[in-house]
C-alpha cells in the first residue's frame, strides 16, 4: 500500500470487520461522524488527518445496499476533499452482482451499474470477497482485487471434520466452491440440482454423489432467503444422510424467511464471516470468521 501510514475509516454498516481489521493492522481506526438529518439525508465528516495519506474505506454493500453504497461514496468523496492521497475500498459483501445478466429485454443489468456507482469514488483499489459473479471484475474501473474466505472457513471447519463429513454444494452454481473446500479439507463432495420457481421458492431435483450415513457440510457463496438450503436438506434427509447438518457461508444475509427456514433445519451450526454484520440471538449456533486477515494481508505491501 502506499504511504507507510494508512487511515482506516469504517462505514456504519461494517463495525465489526472494522475493530477486526484495525487491530490486524495495528491502527487506531479514524472516528468518522455519521448523522442524520430531518429528511432522512445522510451527513458524513472525515478527520482532517486523512491529508497526504492513503484512506482506506471499509463498507460492505448489504441490505438496505443503495443507502450502504452512498455512505461508502460520501466518505470517499469526503476523504478526496479532503486531500487524501490515495483512497482505497474494502467492500466485502457486493449488491447486486447476482443482477449479472439479463433474462430478458426490458431488465437492468443492476451488477454492472454498481461497478459503474463504484468508479464514481475514486478509488485506486476495490477489494471485493467471494464476488456471486467473477465475470463482473471486468466491469470495474478501478483495479479489482477479488480474495476469497475459503481458506480461512475450511480452518474454521477443520476441527469438526470426520471421516463422515461430505462437502454438498445445494445447487450448480457452487460446485466450484464445493469442490474447492472438498479438496481443502480432504473430504469428497456431492452435489444438488435445484431448479428455482421464484425469488425466495427453489425446487431440488436430484442428487449427485454418496451422502447416505454421512454428515453433510452445505457450502454456498451466500444465504439470502435460505429456500435453496431448505430445498437441499429435504432432498439430503430423503437420501438418508445424518441429522447433523453444518452450513458454511462467506455472506450469511439471512433475509426473510431464511431464520425459520434454517431453525427448521437439524443444523448442529452456521460458519460465516463477518462481510455481513453478524446477527445477535439467532436460535442456531453460528460461528463468525473474521475476514481481517484477508484483508490486512492484501492490504500490506
Amino acid at each position: 500500500m502506499e504511504g507507510m501510514d494508512p487511515v482506516l475509516l469504517t462505514g456504519t454498516a461494517s463495525a465489526h470487520l472494522g475493530r477486526e481489521l484495525a487491530h490486524a493492522l495495528g491502527v487506531a481506526p479514524a472516528d468518522c461522524h455519521f448523522e442524520r438529518f430531518p429528511d432522512g439525508e445522510m451527513h458524513v465528516e472525515v478527520p482532517e488527518t486523512v491529508r497526504g495519506r492513503t484512506a482506506v474505506i471499509v463498507q460492505t454493500t448489504t441490505p438496505p445496499t443503495g443507502e450502504h453504497l452512498l455512505e461508502l461514496l460520501l466518505m470517499a468523496d469526503a476523504c478526496w476533499r479532503a486531500g487524501a492521497a490515495r483512497l482505497e475500498a474494502v467492500v466485502p459483501y457486493l449488491g447486486y452482482a447476482r443482477q449479472d445478466r439479463r433474462g430478458r429485454p426490458g431488465e437492468p443489468l443492476g451488477g454492472r451499474l454498481m461497478a459503474d456507482l463504484l468508479s464514481q469514488g475514486r478509488f485506486a483499489r476495490v477489494l471485493v470477497v467471494d464476488l456471486h459473479s467473477p465475470a463482473l471484475e471486468g466491469c470495474f474501473g478501478a483495479p479489482l482485487e477479488h480474495l476469497t474466505a475459503l481458506p480461512l472457513l475450511a480452518d474454521a471447519l477443520r476441527p469438526n471434520v470426520t471421516d463422515t463429513s461430505v462437502v454438498v454444494a445445494p445447487d450448480l452454481g457452487a460446485v466450484k466452491r464445493a469442490e474447492a473446500l472438498a479438496r481443502l479439507l480432504g473430504r469428497p463432495w456431492a452435489v444438488i440440482h435445484k431448479v428455482r420457481l421464484s425469488g425466495e421458492e427453489v425446487h431440488a431435483s436430484g442428487l449427485m454423489g454418496e451422502v447416505r450415513g454421512r454428515r453433510p457440510i452445505l457450502v454456498d457463496d451466500m444465504v439470502s432467503t435460505g429456500g435453496t438450503l431448505a430445498a437441499a436438506a429435504g432432498t439430503l434427509r430423503e437420501a438418508g444422510c445424518a441429522d447433523d447438518f453444518t452450513v458454511v457461508t462467506t455472506h450469511a444475509l439471512l433475509v426473510g424467511p431464511a431464520v425459520e427456514r434454517l431453525r427448521t433445519m437439524p443444523l448442529t451450526r452456521l460458519v460465516r464471516t463477518d462481510s455481513v454484520e453478524p446477527q445477535e440471538g439467532l436460535p442456531f449456533p453460528q460461528q463468525v470468521v473474521t475476514l481481517a486477515p484477508l484483508v490486512a494481508r492484501a492490504l500490506r505491501p
